[in-house]
């Protein structure tokens, strides 16, 4: 009995479904035309502006549904700073193979003396080269991160088609990427020695201005203006090195770790002490965004110049490869290019033509003989 009773049940709910009847629903009015707490104008304007929301994930970026700074980001940084990194280093190479054809290799007036003297000591080469070394692995895959695609050609836009150049791109992008932020502590690293050892030879001075009258002597023969340890083009070489080098580290710093820390918004701060009127609330992703650009056109300079001091020390200047090479450089070329430095190491009197304005230990009568 009860079995047929719980089928029988059954057999009556179905009953409706079975014959295609529908049963009328009771309760009241579905509500219309209500707007609702909010209206959605408002909602979608506060989207578009970026505004950030609430989110119960991790990442706290995710408030932010759309933000449009990103495709302004994208235009410029595709535009404008890849455009004129592109012609800065060109640019530069083209300069100095028109120097190079017209000057030619600048050679030692008094020709090669086959006495050497010591230039820089180990820890001075060791210094330079870690710097020097890590800033090429730097700019290459830098560069490529920039422009590899563009280089590559059509076979990087078609994702379908994974040719030879498209697999060799996706493979120096993968590992110039891991590259680029592991041997980027090695520069940083360098670029703290290099001023540590150098700082005090790196001042400028009023002979500096002597050597700038004259070119350095780089486009007129047998002329050689005064200089120490460093001359004024090796000073602005070193001091690009230590500003540059420091606020790449920082943009860089920035990117390696994203959302860690700000540097626009302080840096705004401070700027607008002398009037202006810069930002000083700016969104996380939007640091990163001015981060990115900022360590992009700083690079490039950067690499142009540094390509323009390559230039000098190697090809374009006799001996001066040696000093950075082995650390000892020929007499004559030191007395050419370096005449106070050489009269303070061997304690000689300046060269008559050599006037320092009373600057150089040696008018004072404090150096001491040195040997070579």
């Amino acid at each position: 009995m009860l079995a047929l009773a719980v089928g029988l049940g059954f057999a009556t709910i179905a009953l409706p479904a079975v014959s295609g009847v529908a049963l009328a629903q009771e309760g009241g009015e579905v509500p219309g035309e209500s707007l609702g707490a909010a209206s959605d104008a408002e909602f979608w304007r506060a989207v578009r502006e970026g505004q950030e929301f609430t989110v119960s994930i991790p990442d706290k970026q995710a408030g932010v549904m759309i933000q449009s700074e990103g495709e302004t980001w994208r235009n410029y940084r595709n535009g404008p700073v890849a455009n004129f990194g592109g012609w800065v280093i060109v640019g530069m190479i083209i300069v100095l193979a028109m120097f190079y054809g017209l000057r030619g290799r600048i050679r030692i007036d008094s020709g090669l003396s086959d006495k050497m003297m010591r230039r820089f000591g180990n820890l001075e080469l060791i210094g330079h080269w870690l710097t020097a070394g890590s800033f090429i692995v730097l700019g290459l895959t830098g560069l490529n991160t920039m422009y590899g695609r563009y280089l590559f050609g059509k076979s990087v836009e078609s994702p379908g088609e994974f040719s030879g150049l498209h697999q060799f791109f996706a493979f120096t992008a993968y590992y110039g990427k891991l590259a680029h932020n592991y041997v980027a502590f090695a520069f940083m690293a360098g670029v703290v020695m290099i001023f540590v050892l150098w700082v005090k030879d790196n001042i400028p001075r009023g002979i500096d201005l002597k050597w700038l009258a004259v070119g350095g002597g780089l486009f007129s023969k047998n002329v050689h203006p005064p200089a120490k340890k460093f001359n004024a083009g090796q000073k602005f070489i070193f001091w690009t090195v230590i500003l540059g080098g420091t606020t790449l580290s920082l943009s860089g710093l920035t990117l390696m770790f994203p959302f860690t820390f700000g540097l626009f918004a302080p840096t705004f701060s401070v700027l607008n002490v002398l009037g202006l009127n810069l930002p000083t609330e700016i969104p996380a992703i939007q640091e990163m965004q001015l981060a990115q650009i900022w360590h992009a056109v700083v690079a490039v300079v950067m690499i142009s110049i540094i390509i323009a001091h390559i230039y000098i020390g190697s090809v374009g200047m006799e001996g001066a490869w040696d000093a950075m090479g082995s650390g000892m450089v020929d007499e004559n070329w030191a007395r050419e290019h370096h005449g106070l430095w050489v009269a303070e190491t061997k304690g000689e009197a300046p060269p008559p033509d050599h006037d320092d304005g009373g600057d150089s230990k040696i008018a004072a009568g404090e150096a001491k003989p040195q040997p070579a």
